[in-house]
Order: C-alpha cells, then structure tokens, then sequence
C-alpha cells in the first residue's frame, strides 16, 4: 500500500493524497490550492500528479473548495468514478462547486476587461471548469451518513467519522486488507479537525485502533486566542466597532461561519445586547448554505438542536437581510446608515467581499474584522499582516481600515486542540504524516507529538510515495 502527497503537502490547501492499493487508485480529497495567481492557475488547471482517468474512486472529507474545489476539474479531464461523501457534504457541495465555477468565470470577465482598457487583447484570463462542469461532478457523488461502513474497492471498506469541523465534515476511516503483504491496516484521514464546543456542530469523534494516519496541522504551534464559544467577544468588538461611526465588514466563508455569526447575531438581537444595526449577507452561496444548514438538524449540537424546535429558525431575525442579487449588493455601497455586511470569500481571495473592500478599506471609520484562518499568500492574510498599502481587483488601495482578528470561530483545533484530539483518537504505535499546514506549523506539531506518541511521526512532502506497513514502535 502506497500514499502518495499530491497536494496540502508543507501548505493548507489544495488538500490531495492519492492511495494504492490492491491494485486500486483512491483519492482522498480533491481540493484547488489558493495563493498566488499564476500558481493557482498552474497547479489547479492541470493535475501534474497524476492523470484523473486513472483514479478508481474519490473519499470527501468535507466541502471547504481546498478539499472539494478540483472535482469538477477532475471529472472534466476523464475521471469516471464515484465521489464517496456524507450527506451535509454532498448539499453543501451542490451550491460550493456551481458557485466555484461562477466565480472563476466573473474573476477571468473582470480580469479580461481591465487588461483589454490597458492595451491588451483581453484574454489574459480563462477559468478551470464551468457551471456544467460542476453538475457533471454531482452526479458522481454517493452519499452515506457517519458510522454506515460501505465497501469502496477490493479489501477497502470506508467509514464517515464526524469530525465537528462544518456542516457534514467527515473523518476518513478505511479499514483495508493489504494483499501485498496479508495485513489488516485501519487508516484514518483527520481531514480538518473541529476545536469543539462549536457554536453550530458536535465535537470531532475519538476514531480507536488507528495504525496509518494522516493528520492536520493548520495551527501546529500555534494558539488560538479566544475559547471557543465566546460570543460575547464577539458582540463586544461588534459594539466598539460600530461607535467608529462606520461599517464593519466581516470576510467569512459562506459556509459554517456565517452560519455560526448569525446564530450568535440572532441570539444578541434577541438578548438586547446589540442596537438594532442592520445586516446584510452578501453572498448567494451563504443565503443558500444556510438553506441547507436548516436541513441537516442532525449534524447540530444539542442546543442548536433544541433552539430549533423552540425558536423556530436559529439563523432568522427581523435585523437580517440576505442579497443574491449584483443590484442589491451594488446599493450596499451607498448605504445611508451603518451596517454589518458579511460577505464571502473569508480569505479574500474572491467573491463579492473584494468588492466591499475596494469600497470601504481606505475610510478610517470603518472596521474590517476577520473571523477565521487566512492562509499565507492570500489578501486576507496581507491585510491582517498589517499591509499599508494592497491591490484588490487589479487597483492599489491604501489600508485606512481599523484590521481586527477574532479567533474564536475558527474551524480548526489549536495546537493544544490538536494534540487533545491525537491523545483521545488514533493508535498509540502507528505511522502518522502530518498534513495541511506550513512548514513551520507542520514542524512544531511533530515535535510535540514525539513526546508521547510511540510510533513514526513524519512531514508529508509534495510529490513524494510512501509505503505503509504495520509498524513497530519507535526505541527510546
């Protein structure tokens, strides 16, 4: 049995880790990788470890684009097989994809235009996949719930874990019977792991007698300031934000964490802790994301659960107003009265949010609050580095903006989190790889583990095969 790193190897996106065994090809995760332009083109648009006809079948951790983006891409150049998926996941996956495609296809427009005004020939831009690429992907989705073993290739048999991270986020467990060496091998892919005491989601599920792992290591070393939960943080900066006397524009993801802002908002409206501000969601995949939330009780914690049948709605107020269309979310830029607008992408990288921030990030009375992870090399994490001067949409902006960042919502386990969650799950003797973090994070969450861990812990390098076997324990 082989593994082979083909993407969120040393980075945090572009998660893609390519299984063989008994002579099948299983892909875990096909997620696009954000950064640069030009090299999210070049990696994205070809994929240059292997040739997507030749993979049998695809296991989906959860919807996030760096783990389910490169599907429709995948499907496109030849790949016929099936993508193995929760319930939540498939959902959220069918508005995830679409609004991938049209984002793609209004960036290279946007981009096209502005390099035809400066003398070019306005082609400099083309996206990855369509719209009806991404319909194609979804009719190879096959969906199960957590805990439905499902045999997916000869001596491979799949099972979903929750993983407490979004709306139908999985932990990867295949149970496998190795003929090249006559071994039972049970391996588990983290995917991303949930913090726990999340707003919305259970916590992440304890996964026993694990003997190959592949692990997360976003926040390897690093602490999340905020517990989890702590809504009054929240609502505390909102309050201070809005005595600037501007608006407060909120980079989330479309899908968890806005989610997670408007429980927490409809719960402040409710309570009498906030001033009846407006807010508006500015994004057509949240309004639909959270559609779809409404739907899957199943995948909420107890008190969101109870919420819902005694409130009715946990993402609905009277203050809340959701725009799908271009011509409501061009008045937000001459609002009258000041607003909350959370808009998509909570990385900066795309959507209507960049917009916004054209708008509003060089007036001094306004406040950009970030709520989440922003990888390296992408606007948000300019912007939160403290950049004084950035370019959004091909122009140069100077940063006026007061820049804050609140961790509580992170999707993600801390360093702690992490390695609370390694002791309470996995193998004790097992090989494990540390995946889907930078290089310094990935380093600083393998020292830690070989304090305790009694088997092999390595870093994943891009573009490199390793052979599992059923290990022996490391000699101290």
């Amino acid at each position: 049995m082989k593994i082979h790193f083909c993407g969120a190897a040393e980075t945090t996106t572009g998660s893609q880790h390519l299984l063989e065994v008994n002579g099948r090809r299983i892909l875990l995760d096909c997620g696009m990788y954000q950064g640069h332009r030009e090299d999210q083109l070049k990696i994205n648009r070809e994929f240059p470890y292997f040739k997507p006809e030749t993979i049998d079948c695809v296991v989906l951790s959860h919807a996030h684009i760096d783990h389910s983006g490169n599907l429709p891409n995948l499907v496109k150049k030849g790949f016929k097989g099936f993508v193995y998926t929760t319930y939540g996941t498939r959902d959220l996956c069918s508005i995830m994809l679409a609004d991938a495609a049209r984002i793609q296809e209004s960036d290279c427009k946007f981009l096209n235009k502005m390099d035809k005004r400066k003398g070019g020939d306005g082609c400099v831009a083309q996206p990855i996949y369509s719209e009806q690429d991404a319909e194609a992907a979804m009719r190879r989705f096959l969906t199960l719930g957590y805990h439905m073993p499902i045999p997916i290739a000869d001596g491979v048999t799949l099972t979903f874990y929750d993983a407490g991270h979004i709306l139908g986020a999985a932990q990867v467990v295949l149970d496998i019977d190795d003929r090249d060496d006559g071994k039972h091998k049970r391996l588990l892919f983290s995917g991303d792991v949930g913090r726990g005491d999340n707003e919305l989601l259970r916590d992440p599920e304890e996964v026993p007698d694990v003997d190959i792992m592949l692990m997360e290591s976003t926040y390897g070393g690093r602490y999340h300031e905020a517990p989890a939960q702590d809504a009054d943080l929240f609502i505390n900066t909102i309050r201070k934000a809005m005595k600037r006397g501007g608006n407060v524009y909120i980079p989330a993801f479309a899908v968890e964490r806005t989610q997670q802002l408007l429980y927490l908002l409809n719960r402040a409206y409710r309570e009498g802790k906030l001033p009846n501000y407006p807010v508006y969601v500015d994004s057509p995949m949240a309004v639909s994301a959270t559609e779809i939330f409404r739907i899957h009780p199943e995948c909420f914690n107890q008190d969101v659960y109870n919420f819902l049948f005694n409130e009715r709605d946990p993402f609905g107020f009277e203050q809340l107003h959701m725009v799908r269309t271009v011509t409501e979310s061009q008045r937000l830029n001459n609002l009258r009265e000041q607003a909350i607008i959370i808009s998509a992408s909570g990385m900066c990288e795309a959507g209507r949010i960049l917009h916004h921030l054209k708008n509003g990030i060089s007036r001094d009375k306004n406040t950009v609050l970030f709520v989440g992870y922003c990888a390296a090399n992408t606007l948000g994490r300019r912007i939160m580095d403290g950049a004084l001067q950035v370019r959004i949409l091909g122009d140069e902006y100077p940063v006026r903006a007061k820049i804050q960042a609140l961790d509580s919502f992170s999707g993600h386990a801390d360093h702690n989190e992490l390695l609370h969650y390694f002791r309470h799950t996995g193998g004790k003797k097992g090989q494990v790889y540390l995946v889907h973090g930078e290089k310094e994070c990935t380093a600083a969450l393998k020292d830690a583990l070989n304090q305790f861990h009694n088997g092999e812990i390595h870093v994943a390098h891009l573009n490199t095969s390793v052979t599992c076997c059923t290990c022996v324990p490391k000699i101290f």
